[in-house]
């Protein structure tokens, strides 16, 4: 008997944040000043070349992507940031829903030179499954790239209840957004960052513990003295061999 697969996490979280987080993240210091500066410094040269956006909210980095002479197909688990990614994006890329925890089946092998995850698997459990289907995705040398929360970070959050060397659900209060959302994602060992990337046939080729931008310290300098001095973000590249 089939049985039907579990909501992705988040759901509603992002059901409350969405129109907030199109309209701030251009502009808020953690994503414009801090995470895009880093994973846009991991890019490859896009021009001609087939892209998937994985987790592409309402769109930011498609944009970026088409902007500078990309093809594009971006998939999303939440149906608002997909209707989102739609009125940014107008008609310039594919836009599907699709939830990154299960097979991507729908997407033909071998038909991508680059795939990127921008702050998106925290949300998924099982990256050893999504990593495999990246790699099936990626033609011969493709790139893989992605950005998540240091996971040193989130478990100094959550140290009280956390045991590091699981993989376990937490539940943290968001409050840039203008309200307080409890964001419900997955923390990990550093060592489940990295084996399932090694398990699925990837090369790591560059891993950046990013520091903020001046603008950062422009906008938000209590938030910059902080990530001046700790990590906030990770953002990992790697090749398929």
């Amino acid at each position: 008997m089939n049985q039907t697969p579990p909501d992705p996490i988040a759901q509603q979280a992002y059901d409350l944040l969405a129109e907030r987080y199109a309209e701030q993240v251009l502009t808020k210091p953690h994503n414009a000043y801090y995470e895009r500066p880093a994973m846009l410094s991991l890019l490859p040269d896009v021009r001609g070349k087939r892209v998937l956006d994985a987790g592409c909210g309402p769109g930011v980095y498609s944009e970026l992507l088409l902007d500078r002479g990309a093809e594009v197909i971006a998939i999303d688990a939440n149906p608002k940031m997909v209707q989102l990614a739609h009125q940014r994006l107008q008609n310039r890329a594919q836009v599907l829903q699709a939830d990154l925890g299960q097979p991507l089946t729908f997407l033909p092998s071998v038909s991508f030179d680059l795939v990127i995850s921008p702050l998106v698997l925290d949300y998924v459990r099982d990256w050893e499954q999504v990593f495999t289907e990246f790699y099936r995705l990626l033609r011969h040398s493709g790139v893989f790239i992605f950005s998540i929360e240091h996971p040193q970070t989130k478990f100094s959050q959550h140290r009280e209840s956390a045991n590091y060397f699981a993989i376990e659900q937490v539940v943290t209060p968001w409050h840039g957004f203008g309200i307080t959302v409890n964001m419900p994602s997955y923390r990990r060992p550093l060592s489940e960052v990295f084996n399932p990337l090694i398990y699925a046939g990837f090369r790591i080729d560059y891993v950046l513990e990013p520091l903020p931008t001046p603008e950062f310290a422009e906008n938000d300098p209590k938030h910059y003295a902080e990530l001046i001095r700790e990590p906030g973000f990770l953002c990992i590249r790697a090749v398929k061999g």
